[in-house]
């Protein structure tokens, strides 16, 4: 059987530059049964963005899911998509106030005592903007966010992987590369790894 390491890895990204983040929550249960029907739970949390906040239990970032036009949706999320992120203090005039990112990928495996979801998103133009191409988001299009749900046996794991983490200060706008430049900073510098930490918590939250 692979290790939590090991399952579900094709899906994350390299690491080739700047900085990397890697989250890790884990849940035992008394028998595998349970925790099979706890990982479909997890699944669905997973796919629920509009309700990742509540889980996290942080006012640090709120989420929103939005379809490809940049329309508010209340559903699971989807392939091309977009997830459009309040975060404390001002946000990018590109944004038009968040930052978003765009999802790129879900997929989903299953193997003898196994099964995993993953779902990555990356830095993206605003849908809003037309054509306005720029990354609204204050990491590059390079940066990516991986988060997965797996089980092994008898053993459910959320997870959040950050690869390629630079600051987004390539914009024609000197107002949103300094807030970019800064946001960028404090997140490479950790300050975004409590909220990652509270979020993978609340994935597979058994209370």
């Amino acid at each position: 059987m692979k290790t939590a390491d090991d399952f579900g890895k094709q899906y994350i990204p390299k690491q080739r530059l700047g900085e990397y983040l890697d989250v890790r929550e884990e849940r035992t249960f008394a028998t595998e049964a349970e925790a099979v029907d706890f990982f479909y739970v997890a699944r669905k949390r997973l796919l629920d963005v509009n309700h990742w906040s509540s889980l996290a239990g942080t006012a640090l970032s709120t989420f929103k899911l939005t379809n490809s036009f940049g329309n508010a949706v209340n559903r699971y999320a989807e392939v091309g998509d977009y997830l459009r992120i309040d975060i404390p203090g001002p946000g990018t005039a590109s944004g038009d106030g968040y930052d978003w990112v765009k999802i790129e990928e879900i997929a989903e495996e299953s193997e003898e005592g196994m099964d995993m979801i993953s779902l990555r998103a990356r830095p993206a133009s605003n849908p809003l903007s037309g054509n306005n191409n720029e990354t609204a988001h204050f990491l590059t299009e390079q940066a990516t966010s991986t988060f997965q749900i797996k089980r092994i046996g008898k053993h459910i794991y959320a997870e959040e992987h950050g690869r390629n983490e630079q600051a987004n200060t390539y914009t024609k706008d000197t107002l949103d590369n300094l807030r970019n430049m800064l946001v960028g900073w404090a997140a490479m510098m950790g300050f975004s790894y409590p909220q990652w930490k509270a979020l993978v918590k609340g994935l597979i939250d058994t209370k």
